[in-house]
């Protein structure tokens, strides 16, 4: 690694002929990690956090002052530094912002909550045996935020339960100390509700993210309708008026009531029967109308969107990944999203004692 101007240090190499490892001890106190310095760290993780390890490697090479870097080198620096993030959090231990963040402490009008948090989970392509395709996995997604969507903290892990957790340390440290406080906006998505509620309270308050809610309502009235897009536009509006001005409960009075014609198919009256088991096992976060009167959210726009952003950078063209790397990555490239006060807080930890 070479730039006009840099400082070359000497310093011993040893090599043991028994273990055959080599080894710089003055590393260690200077605090090199594969000879790059504390103070290019950031930017090496920071260009494998926003772009492939080898694009980052070139990146690197012609923009900066002629740094040369590989692109392995950037592949293991921004997958250790996301190790040391993840080791953190796991531990609970809050990264602490640079500056300060006021609007986790003000006070609250009327109704609003501390904080919300959001769940959801996109895919990441693995790779396989001997470098082969393998499954798809579901990343989850947690997020932190701020009525004002001010100061989101992005959490990512492969395991539900594992980053359910993880969300109590940060919300404890933005000072919200009671789950009360808070509350929870999902999809429909299989146990992502009842994993907040495990890890976080049994009594926590949940909404539907409307947008999903009303997505079910399209699909049914496609399904039913066909290619009549006029009877398919009226019944959709006219559902989802129900839903948005008086709430689950009188739209499930309204579907159980839903008169179909004789010669509905039986693909239709499946669909009818699926959607009312929908509304009904959200019937408990579907009073829209009331979450509304209080300025509460209903859509989980923050949250897809951190993970439309955050996938990004896993699921580029070609891209495969063993779940260790995705999920450190991952790690970076959330907290990245996070904010530039959180990133150079993560930054400004100490990391080892000069020798």
């Amino acid at each position: 690694m070479t730039a006009p101007g840099a400082v070359w240090v000497r310093r011993a190499y040893y090599y043991c002929g028994r273990c055959r490892q080599g080894f710089l001890p003055y590393d260690e106190a200077l605090g090199l990690v594969d000879e790059v310095s504390p103070g290019l760290m950031p930017l090496v993780a920071l260009a494998g956090t926003l772009l492939p390890f080898a694009d980052a490697s070139q990146d690197l090479r012609r923009r900066f002052a002629g740094v040369r870097l590989s692109a392995s080198t950037v592949l293991r620096d921004t997958e250790g530094e996301g190790e040391r993030l993840r080791a953190r959090q796991k531990a609970g231990r809050m990264v602490e912002p640079t500056r300060p963040e006021p609007h986790w402490t003000a006070a609250r009008e009327g109704e609003q909550p501390a904080a919300y948090v959001g769940l959801d989970a996109f895919s990441v392509p693995l790779q396989g045996v001997g470098a082969g395709t393998a499954d798809h996995r579901m990343l989850y997604t947690a997020l932190l935020y701020t009525p004002g969507k001010e100061h989101p903290r992005y959490l990512v892990d492969f395991e539900l339960d594992a980053l359910a957790e993880q969300v109590r340390a940060p919300a404890r440290a933005l000072g919200v100390s009671r789950v009360g406080d808070l509350i929870a906006i999902t999809d429909g998505g299989n146990g992502l509700e009842e994993a907040l509620r495990r890890h976080l309270a049994e009594n926590l308050r949940t909404i539907l993210d409307w947008y999903h809610a009303a997505e079910h309502l399209g699909d049914f009235a496609k399904v039913w309708h066909g290619e009549d897009a006029a009877a398919c536009t009226q019944w959709q509006t006219q559902a989802k008026t129900i839903l948005y001005e008086q709430g689950g409960e009188a739209l499930l009075t309204y579907l159980q009531a839903l008169a179909l014609p004789a010669d509905a198919s039986a693909q239709v009256r499946e669909e009818l029967r699926k959607l009312i088991g929908y509304f009904t096992n959200n019937r408990h976060r579907t009073d829209y109308p009331a979450y509304r009167r209080q300025g509460w959210d209903i859509g989980s726009g923050p949250t897809e969107a951190g993970c439309k952003i955050i996938g990004e950078r896993l699921k580029g063209s070609g891209m495969r990944w063993v779940e260790d790397g995705a999920v450190t990555v991952a790690s970076l490239r959330a907290w990245y999203v996070s904010g530039g006060k959180v990133w150079d807080g993560f930054w400004a930890q100490p990391r080892r004692r000069a020798g």
